[in-house]
């Protein structure tokens, strides 16, 4: 028995040794490419929904060091005041705005739009990151299921309300933050917003299918204007979208380590926006190529994904 037990404990040491040795390689493989990208964005105007926390923070962090004209554009405005200033001290960059923006309610997204053609001359950027995941069902004030209209419909609205903004402006650039979870996603139009069968999991994956169908169209439609526009995924990060979930956001506390931290998820939208060698590439899914450690590796998202049905 003795022997027995001498034996598990020296296979528990082992794995433990080897969990240990193999973390470091791990770890790089899960934080994917870096951009490295070293163009300026002085005199550029930036707007990036959700803006306040993870993903969408870094990326606005990442154009206020290069120079833009950053808008978060937010829900939560006292979030984005915070990040604003934050932002603003970290960089040296004091052209770092937080304005209100609830993708969620399409009478904010047209003030908001409204307001900032008034303000704003020029846009050069606009990266559509925010999103929900895994909401309990509900309805927005318009009637819209919450995934669909906060990760789709919010933000088609917006691009358009923008569009011509974006193309007297041009050069631009549209980046539309989507998930490997499209593959999951199939468009239901008996019953889009989820009212005859629901299942949370699935409205986000409904939802990012309805980004990558948006992007290949507007993308199509946008072609000779100087416009690109791509879709990303920028791999499982540690963020606050988990919050609907009491079990994986306990798990993402656990073991952060097991996650992307919010720079290195931030990495593909920021190589999206300012990469050189993009600068006419457009209608595309990007994902972190972990092999080479070059962020950028293009990948077709399948047209059979649409299923009308």
């Amino acid at each position: 028995m003795l022997a027995f037990w001498g034996s598990v404990l020296a296979l528990f040491v082992s794995v433990l040794l080897l969990v240990f040795a193999a973390a470091p390689y791990y770890r790089k493989y899960i934080a994917g490419g870096v951009c490295k990208s070293t163009a300026k964005l002085n005199g550029k105007v930036v707007v990036i929904t959700g803006a306040n926390a993870g993903i969408g923070k870094e990326t606005a962090k990442d154009f206020a060091g290069r120079g833009a004209r950053v808008i978060l554009a937010c829900r939560d405005m006292a979030k984005a005041e915070t990040a604003a200033c934050e932002i603003r001290s970290k960089t040296g960059n004091q052209q770092v705005i937080a304005r209100k923006l609830d993708l969620a309610n399409t009478k904010s997204i047209r003030e908001f739009a409204e307001n900032f053609l008034k303000e704003e001359k020029e846009l050069h950027i606009l990266i559509n990151n925010a999103g929900v995941m895994l909401h309990p069902y509900s309805k927005t004030a318009d009637g819209f299921e919450m995934h669909f209209s906060v990760n789709y419909l919010g933000h088609f609205l917006l691009t358009f309300l923008l569009l011509e903004r974006l193309k007297q402006s041009a050069p631009g650039r549209i980046v539309n933050v989507s998930s490997l979870a499209h593959h999951g996603g199939r468009i239901r139009f008996h019953d889009l917003q989820g009212e005859k069968c629901y299942n949370r999991a699935l409205a986000y994956c409904h939802s990012k299918l309805a980004n990558i169908l948006f992007t290949r169209e507007l993308a199509r439609r946008l072609q000779g204007t100087d416009i690109t526009v791509n879709a990303v995924y920028p791999g499982i990060v540690s963020t606050e979208l988990t919050r609907h979930s009491p079990v994986l956001d306990t798990l993402r506390k656990s073991v952060p380590f097991l996650l992307k931290t919010p720079p290195e998820g931030a990495q593909t939208s920021v190589y999206c926006a300012v990469a050189e060698e993009l600068e006419s590439v457009t209608g595309k899914y990007f994902r972190t190529n972990v092999l080479n450690h070059c962020v950028g590796k293009r990948k077709q998202a399948s047209p059979s994904s649409l299923n009308r049905t």
